[in-house]
């Protein structure tokens, strides 16, 4: 994974510091609640148009993307003149995995 690759239920950066502000134990018990009330509310919204159970575990634990998915990504940012330095890195990664 990359540091892009965001899990749908991460929270933001900037609520983690207001937790960890409060308390340390605080702060695990509160990721904790707002990650599954997140889940929860995920779950039941795909479930007011899904009634499957595979396709719920597959749209709420999706795969990291692959190595590919990630240069290919990473090489859509460089054409848009966005790319960060780990993009160069994901780049790198994917042709030493070329077999010659």
């Amino acid at each position: 994974m990359t540091q892009d690759y965001k899990h749908p239920i991460t929270p933001p950066p900037e609520l983690v510091q207001q937790w960890l502000e409060l308390s340390p134990a605080l702060a695990i018990a509160a990721a904790f609640q707002a990650g599954a009330d997140q889940e929860l509310e995920a779950c039941c919204e795909w479930l007011m148009y899904e009634n499957d159970r595979q396709g719920l575990r597959a749209a709420r634990r999706p795969e990291p993307p692959s190595l590919k998915e990630q240069a290919l990504d990473a090489h859509n940012r460089m054409m848009a003149g966005e790319e960060t330095q780990d993009d160069w890195a994901i780049v790198r990664r994917a042709l030493e995995s070329i077999n010659e």
